[in-house]
């Protein structure tokens, strides 16, 4: 029952976690690179050694903070339920 009653709350955490993790990068980026915006793959301008460092950084960080606000999720719904969704 507690995983039915869960999923919507999962699914907007999750979403505002998206959302914050897309803000990071591009702040992170900005300060790693000399560049605004990152390198996006089907830009002609940008070579292998620009994309796939951009693409990994992108995607550890995005993993970091998705484990992150998942798990405070799932904390914040067991302090207030009782009950662990995941189990």
């Amino acid at each position: 029952m507690a995983r039915l009653v869960y999923r919507p709350i999962g699914l907007v955490v999750s979403v505002l976690g998206g959302i914050l993790a897309g803000a990071l990068f591009k702040q992170l980026w900005k300060r790693v690179s000399d560049k605004e915006d990152p390198p996006r793959a089907k830009e002609s301008e940008y070579g292998w050694r620009e994309i796939l460092p951009a693409a990994a950084l992108q995607g550890a960080l995005f993993g970091l903070v998705k484990a992150a606000v998942d798990r405070s999720g799932a904390r914040a719904f067991e302090r207030l339920t009782g009950t662990w969704p995941g189990d």
